[in-house]
């Protein structure tokens, strides 16, 4: 590592205190997207080519619209078994061999499941680039998705699934909210599936899965790094262009319909010593016009480690360890949610305290020092986001993915520059949900809170036993 790489990080630390104190607005403002080269193929393989040359690397991502929204009804978790399944040997490798192709050039891949996209990204060193083509065209076109394969990785998952539930009960209040809020859309499903879901899908239907849903009309293959462009395009396309399109429709979600008013879900985790809540309530789509105003509010509100919620929940009070808010956007408005955790006999402290913050939210302005330190710090994070070669090919496929244009990066920084407080009490008016109209999720002992929690609305009781993340049965306060 050279003296420059060493001394970076207190560098940027230094840029951004200048930045904050002189009102400076380059930090964002001067990033831009590289030059890249858009491809389609003829049969709807969107490629996208960016050349950098500061380090021998390649990196990509590739996306396959769908994601858990193509699972079938009934069936959440069959696409993350897929894109699991997808490691697990393809072409003429095996298992223990493709991982050993992978170990042996010191190279990188991984899948990912999304709600709306199932993801492959990896990295290797410029002259194993060859290697790398290969294998993605193997994993994606012929993917060996082996029985024995498919047995073990889907007892894991549920495995999986009954450890979070002994020991990371907090990793689940996402989970269970989505589906309290979104209902029966298909946002709404657990992206990993459930317990009671993953039993029932059998390999035979995965297999039908991957031909109906997987094709080369959903793929978006994004690649950065050190390679010349016509090579590289030349040879995914050689790689791609004979690859059948999914065998059925693409699904569409429609714009969701989700609760209003406030409401609670409680998990009964009887031998937690700990309570974990979740609020949640509409948000945005990733199209969004107004998203730096809305960024530098999150921020402020929950965002940071000095944000307005875990400075009440933490550093005052010390009901918490930490607490956070955040939006997720998808193509359709997803949500916008907050979440802490506390002991059990401060459970109904903390979520009055969490509410209250909201609220303060809601009645006061923010002054001007602390919406220019919001501005400072988003201004700041950014472009962290957008340093090396994966993740411009993450950068490159999001914006193809979603249908947005070059501006949403290079425009970002003047748009964080130009928020004003006014558009800041405009993003807390208009997408903020009020105290009272959010879903309230909290895992913990059902017989120590539950009387206090009934004080915010209908409530509903689940075992953390239940197979299924969606809620049972209802009872009045």
């Amino acid at each position: 590592m050279n003296s420059f790489a060493c001394l970076r990080p207190n560098l940027m630390r230094v840029l951004l205190l200048v930045s904050f104190i002189c009102g400076s607005q380059f930090a964002a403002a001067d990033v831009r997207v590289p030059a890249f080269e858009r491809a389609q193929l003829a049969n709807g393989t969107v490629l996208l080519l960016m050349e950098r040359h500061d380090v021998p690397m390649i990196s990509f991502k590739a996306v396959v619209r769908g994601g858990a929204l193509s699972d079938p009804a009934g069936q959440s978790g069959m696409s993350g078994l897929l894109a699991a399944l997808l490691e697990k040997g393809a072409g003429q490798r095996d298992a223990f061999a493709f991982a050993n192709a992978i170990a042996a050039v010191g190279g990188a891949i991984g899948t990912d499941i999304g709600t709306e996209s199932m993801q492959i990204g990896g990295s290797f060193m410029a002259r194993d680039q060859a290697l790398m083509i290969e294998l993605l065209s193997d994993m994606l076109q012929r993917p060996r998705l082996e029985a024995q394969q498919f047995d073990a990785l889907r007892a894991r998952s549920i495995e999986f699934i009954r450890a979070a539930k002994d020991s990371d009960l907090e990793s689940l209040t996402d989970i269970y909210g989505r589906a309290a809020l979104y209902k029966d859309h298909p946002y709404g499903r657990p992206v990993t599936g459930s317990e009671a879901e993953l039993v029932g899908i059998t390999h035979e239907a995965l297999r039908r899965h991957y031909q109906d849903q997987v094709g080369a009309d959903r793929l978006i293959v994004a690649v950065a790094g050190d390679f010349k462009t016509a090579a590289m395009k030349q040879s995914l396309s050689r790689a791609f262009s004979g690859w059948r399109k999914a065998a059925a429709p693409l699904p569409v979600a429609g714009v969701p319909t989700m609760s209003t008013g406030r409401r609670v879900v409680l998990i009964d985790a009887p031998d937690s010593v700990q309570s974990y809540f979740w609020m949640g309530a509409p948000g945005v789509a990733r199209r969004f016009p107004d998203r730096a105003p809305l960024d530098v509010v999150n921020t402020l509100f929950g965002g940071r480690f000095t944000s307005m919620l875990n400075s009440e929940l933490r550093i005052r009070s010390g009901l918490s360890y930490s607490a956070g808010s955040g939006f997720e956007r998808l193509t359709q408005p997803g949500l916008w949610q907050m979440s802490s955790f506390t002991q059990t006999q401060t459970t109904v402290e903390a979520i009055d305290l969490a509410f209250s913050v909201l609220d303060q939210l809601h009645k006061k302005e923010l002054d001007a020092t602390l919406l220019a330190s919001g501005r400072a710090y988003v201004q700041g994070q950014f472009p962290l986001a957008l340093e090396t070669s994966g993740q411009w090919a993450g950068a490159l496929a999001d914006l193809e993915f979603y249908g947005l244009d070059r501006n949403y990066i290079d425009g970002y920084g003047a748009a964080l520059a130009a928020v004003s407080a006014q558009d800041a009490q405009r993003m807390i008016r208009e997408r903020f949900p009020a105290s009272d109209n959010m879903t309230l999720v909290v895992i913990g002992n059902a017989a120590a809170i539950r009387d206090g929690l009934g004080k915010y609305g209908p409530l509903t009781q689940m075992k953390l036993s239940d197979p299924t993340f969606a809620p049972v049965h209802s009872t009045a306060p």
